[in-house]
């Protein structure tokens, strides 16, 4: 157990502190442990979750198809005219639709296409750019919480947990809608005197026509028309026997064919490094479960509680956004994955359960899987370096000659992820302990 640990934290401590590139790290870990057989190399390569890899590289297919269309132009130069200039309106609209193309999206990919759009509509305005950016940044983890394919803690998650689209969106979309409520409150009240500008520069945005940033409609109608038949897939695919890793994958082919788009250019779009990076960081994982290193973790957790499920469930909930504001969202899900099952499998044999009993899974598995996806998702808002869209964000800022420091971010980001998580508690003690029989 305490070499795989050594090797796991070493390499870790590379991803974490950027000496190392993280993919060429967290290879380098998954070597070591095959070199040291840690591990067997058969039962390494078992812990590579393919539908994760399926999932990921037949979304950014299609988002990459969809952006080359100008959707995301078009969309925000909506909003600023929808708003008819009025900074907050903006401010708002813009964090709505954020969050709403990263629940179905990927939200690095949404804050790629939206940042740019954001920072050319304060630019006009002559408003604040950072707190409209930090701000699109949380929402785009908040809006990517809700669904299975919003963001890659949870398309790990749901692989894992054998959780269908629609599970997801049954039980986190009802509380990222109060988090979104709740922050809004916030943003009003925080920045309604903040927000200003001019009549002159309204009138500048108003006469922009959103029709010119659609550059291809022909493309834009029949990816439209895939894409909402993608959404379709996920939705029923649980009852078809169909994973959303193959969904998406044939659905990425699909709209590549329908679409004529070049096959080649559709591929190179891929974020290869991120898909090995996940594979390496999955072997690694795989090591120190084969060792028995989370079976011990959730006993300790599980007797510090009591067997408590509440109690249990607050522990996966903020131990994984306490690691993932300042470690990343998505090795801290790989991490953590493990132990979660582990004290799932505890829990039942505590109680005698069937594993395949209805009580069994809403009363004990649903609520530590969903604990661990509200944890790493929100706790992504924590630090800059909580979540891929946080640094993405920081760099677009950067490009365009504004600094987004970690500073700025925090003072941000902390109150964002502590009201949420808080917020987060209070959903899982009255949905899902509150009236439990358990």
């Amino acid at each position: 157990m305490l070499p795989s640990l050594v090797i796991f934290l070493i390499a870790y401590a590379l991803m974490v502190s950027e000496r190392l590139n993280r993919t060429a790290a967290a290879v380098f870990g998954a070597t070591a442990v095959l070199l040291l057989r840690l591990i067997p190399y058969d039962v390494a390569l078992q812990t590579i979750d393919l539908d994760v890899a399926f999932l990921l590289i037949g979304m950014m297919i299609v988002v990459d198809i969809l952006a080359r269309t100008g959707l995301f132009e078009w969309v925000a130069i909506a909003i600023a005219q929808g708003a008819r200039g009025n900074p907050m309106f903006i401010l708002l609209g813009l964090l709505t639709a954020t969050g709403i193309l990263s629940a179905f999206l990927d939200n690095v990919t949404t804050v790629v296409l939206m940042a740019p759009i954001t920072i050319l509509i304060t630019q006009i305005l002559e408003l604040p750019t950072v707190p409209f950016l930090i701000l699109q940044a949380l929402f785009s983890n908040i809006g990517g919480t809700a669904t299975l394919v919003g963001d890659p803690p949870n398309i790990l998650i749901g692989a894992q947990g054998r959780l269908s689209f629609n599970a997801f969106i049954m039980n986190l979309t009802p509380v990222v809608a109060m988090c979104v409520a709740l922050i809004f409150l916030g943003v009003l009240l925080l920045m309604r005197g903040t927000l200003r500008t001019t009549p002159e520069l309204r009138a500048r945005i108003m006469k922009a026509r959103p029709s010119r940033a659609i550059l291809d409609p022909w493309r834009l109608k029949r990816g439209a028309v895939v894409f909402v038949l993608i959404l379709i897939g996920f939705m029923g695919g649980h009852y078809l026997g169909l994973q959303p890793g193959i969904i998406a994958l044939t659905g990425a082919f699909v709209m590549i064919t329908f679409t004529r788009s070049n096959l080649r250019a559709a591929m190179e779009k891929v974020e290869w490094e991120t898909i090995v990076f996940l594979m390496g960081l999955f072997m690694l994982v795989g090591a120190l479960e084969h060792n028995g290193l989370f079976a011990l973790v959730a006993r300790g957790i599980f007797s510090a509680t009591e067997g408590h499920l509440f109690a249990t469930a607050l522990v996966v909930l903020w131990s994984s956004a306490l690691l993932s504001a300042f470690f990343g969202n998505i090795p801290v899900t790989i991490a953590m994955i493990p132990l979660v099952q582990t004290l799932i499998e505890t829990t039942r044999m505590e109680l005698g359960l069937e594993q395949q009993s209805e009580l069994f899974a809403h009363y004990v598995a649903h609520p530590l899987w969903w604990s661990l996806a509200l944890g790493a998702c929100l706790g992504g808002n924590g630090t800059l370096f909580g979540a891929a869209a946080n640094i993405v964000v920081a760099q677009v800022a950067r490009r365009n000659g504004y600094t987004l420091s970690f500073r700025d971010f925090l003072r941000w980001g902390a109150s964002v992820m502590l009201a949420t998580l808080a917020l987060s508690s209070v959903y899982i003690y009255l949905r899902y302990f509150a009236f439990s029989p358990l």
